[in-house]
């Protein structure tokens, strides 16, 4: 059964749409405070159709996922009696409980951090916003760890494109479960 390749397929198709970009900026922004799927799924397929593009598709993936960002930041700030069930009830709890208590040892670096990695960068955003975090920092840390990961992902991909696009192919299933793996690894590392 093939699980990852008709999303790849379609997912290249989208990079095609007229209006991609636009979507790209709405999911960038989306990813950074509420929606669970990471930019790059849409990110690296636009840069492999657009290699010419790589480098403002990667400032729009960061431009949108810094003011989203900054609506997590909001979120914690003015609205965690609300938002505190919520993040409850998607489990994030303990994720949010570590994010704080890093938040607070190492702020900015926690934050530029949080926007490179896997580690869930929207919960990073909540949790500043609670910490009443100064926001200049906040937004520094957010675009250059955003930044960094957007160009060096599209520029990657499209530097190696065309020499790994037939592997990607003959080898999608076996990443798309590589990646599955690895989040499950990654949450429970953060939850222990």
């Amino acid at each position: 059964m093939k699980l990852f390749a008709p999303v790849y397929e379609k997912t290249l198709k989208w990079a095609e749409h007229p209006r991609a970009t636009w979507f790209l900026g709405g999911m960038s922004f989306a990813e950074s405070s509420f929606f669970p799927i990471p930019v790059d799924v849409m990110l690296a397929p636009m840069a492999l159709q657009q290699r010419k593009r790589w480098a403002y598709l990667a400032a729009i993936a960061a431009l949108f996922s810094v003011l989203g960002g900054v609506l997590g930041y909001v979120i914690g700030y003015g609205f965690w009696g609300w938002a505190e069930s919520w993040v409850s009830e998607l489990g994030w709890m303990p994720t949010y409980v570590k994010a704080v208590s890093w938040l607070d040892q190492y702020g900015f670096w926690m934050v530029l951090m949080a926007g490179f990695t896997p580690l869930p960068y929207k919960v990073m955003t909540i949790a500043a916003g609670t910490l009443n975090m100064a926001l200049l920092p906040f937004v520094l840390g957010s675009l250059v760890g955003r930044g960094a990961r957007f160009f060096v992902v599209a520029g990657v991909v499209a530097w190696l494109g065309p020499k790994v696009e037939p592997k990607i192919h003959q080898y999608i299933e076996w990443l798309g479960w590589a990646c599955v793996i690895l989040v499950v690894v990654l949450y429970f590392l953060l939850k222990h």
